[in-house]
């Protein structure tokens, strides 16, 4: 039976070039580079928060690079996206406030060496279409799905691209029981598809769970969110489905106190589950103490996970998994092993 070993690296360290970051997003590259974006500046919200990027190459993470800003205009959320064809998409929002800040994109055809002008997403959007937080994923028909929410509202649904990312048609709302949910709602869902046409999501709450919805339709419509067993601290989540069709879940496994809307951003930790998300298995700690470790963004290369998240807010942290398959059991307790690459 193999031991667990973790190890944490920082993409940069105290010499960062802004004094706050956060939103993480990952790509892997052909050839094993890993491509990180988040956005920093003095504090979230800032004019002079921008959207960064780094790449680990050789072993080793470049400088941040500031790759989208424009001059007294917030920038929020980057979400990487490598398309079949090579074309590296990232998209993000701007804007003053949540609820008037809109989606912008930008490509690469270098793997983010350099990057096209940003255009809005959708023309005319206004509160934000695409993905919110977590990437897009291909159904097996070929349409791309975007995980999508709008705020103050706290209302989610996906976009829906038929042309590879081109144009993009927005699903219906997904529909829940205002009146069951302490708070604003639900947003910033990750989705996966289980068989074909059949899609899911899980998303963030202000109830102190996680909660659920289904489209049997390609996502075009959704059943009525519920919630899960998982507790949410009315935080970010990330979830990526691995080939064997089993799912991996990062989040911070807390609650609110009563009465409050808001949880610890702490421990982050790593689950499974082999039933299409019924149930969830073997808890891995990734990172815990004071301050946060919050809105992991996860990726996977077959039995490879790759993992970044907002650490303390002063740094993005980026962790490799290792999945042991040497053993019938797959999730059983000492079968993990974190390395760096």
């Amino acid at each position: 039976m193999s031991e667990i070993h973790q190890v944490k690296e920082f993409i940069f360290e105290d010499d960062r070039p802004f004094l706050s970051c956060h939103a993480s997003t990952l790509e892997r590259l052909p050839g094993g580079d890993i491509l990180v974006a988040w956005f920093g500046g003095t504090k979230e919200k800032a004019g002079d928060v921008a959207i960064w990027t780094s790449r680990r190459v050789n072993g080793r993470w470049t400088p941040p690079v500031k790759v989208a800003d424009e001059e007294d205009v917030p920038h929020w959320n980057p979400v990487l996206f490598r398309r079949a064809d090579g074309v590296l998409f990232l998209y993000y929002k701007i804007g003053t406030s949540i609820a008037e800040w809109v989606t912008m994109v930008m490509r690469s055809s270098d793997d983010g060496t350099t990057w096209s002008t940003p255009v809005p997403l959708v023309e005319g959007d206004k509160g934000g279409r695409g993905p919110v937080k977590n990437k897009p994923i291909v159904l097996h028909d070929g349409t791309l799905v975007a995980p999508a929410s709008i705020e103050p509202a706290w209302d989610t649904f996906v976009d829906l691209s038929y042309d590879g990312g081109e144009t993009w048609i927005r699903s219906e709302t997904v529909p829940f029981d205002r009146t069951a949910i302490l708070g604003k709602g639900i947003i910033q869902p990750t989705i996966w598809e289980s068989e074909p046409g059949k899609v899911h999501m899980l998303t963030r709450s202000t109830e102190g769970a996680i909660y659920r919805s289904d489209s049997v339709d390609g996502g075009k419509t959704w059943c009525q969110a519920y919630a899960t067993q998982l507790p949410n601290n009315n935080s970010g989540i990330d979830l990526v489905k691995l080939d064997n069709g089993h799912l991996a879940l990062v989040y911070n496994p807390t609650r609110p106190e009563p009465g409050k809307i808001k949880g610890p951003r702490t421990p982050l930790v790593l689950r499974f589950s082999k039933d299409n998300g019924l149930t969830w298995e073997n808890e891995l700690l990734l990172d815990e103490g004071d301050k946060q470790y919050s809105y992991p963004a996860i990726i996977a290369n077959g039995l490879e996970l790759f993992i970044t998240y907002t650490w303390k807010r002063e740094r993005i942290a980026f962790q490799k998994i290792i999945l042991d398959m040497s053993r019938n059991d797959l999730y059983s307790g000492n079968n993990y092993t974190t390395i760096l690459l």
